[in-house]
């Protein structure tokens, strides 16, 4: 089995603050929904799907609070963090008078799929004993793209050996006919 790791996590808080929204970014993507863009995301994630903290956490949701507000706070957005960083909160007054108010949200997840889930307002979808997932689940719809893509693939390589095979063939026939000389 093959996997890809974006593991950086060498102290107490460190890593790539954008790996859960690049992987947000792709399965949307692959399966073609759609993501929330009322809601930032930062978060590093381990190959098990686990957030992890991140740095400038502070900073990072008071930015974007002070964005929705010169653009319009009407209380749908929020920010995706690590829930392992809610220690690390020292928001400033208007922040967290915005959230008592509901006017903006931040939602700390521990594993990547919540934040999916919140992010396409679909579920991610457990694998069934077969290993097939729930039809109207992001994972269902991953998969079934990802084999639209290979079976696509597939045919085209097939396409491809066919004129190969077809260009031998007329090369032997050349060859055969006397015309090579």
């Amino acid at each position: 089995m093959t996997s890809i790791t974006f593991e950086q996590l060498y102290d107490m808080v460190e890593g790539d603050s954008a790996s859960c929204a690049e992987l947000y970014a792709l399965l949307s993507s692959i399966a073609q929904v759609p993501l929330k863009q009322n809601i930032a995301v930062t978060g590093s994630m381990d190959q098990n799907g686990d957030v992890q903290p991140v740095g400038g956490i502070n900073e990072k949701i008071e930015g974007f609070f002070d964005l929705c507000r010169v653009t319009g706070l009407d209380g749908s957005h929020g920010v995706i963090i690590p829930a392992r960083n809610i220690k690390n909160l020292m928001l400033k007054k208007d922040v967290i008078d915005a959230v008592r108010d509901g006017k903006f949200f931040i939602y700390p997840i521990q594993k990547v799929d919540e934040g999916l889930e919140l992010l396409t307002g679909m579920k991610v979808g457990e694998p069934a004993d077969d290993g097939t997932y729930p039809e109207g689940t992001i994972n269902y719809l991953v998969v079934k793209r990802l084999s639209e893509i290979a079976e696509s693939m597939e045919k085209k390589k097939e396409k491809e050996e066919e004129k190969e095979e077809e260009k031998k063939e007329k090369e032997k026939d050349y060859e055969k006919s006397g015309m090579a000389d």
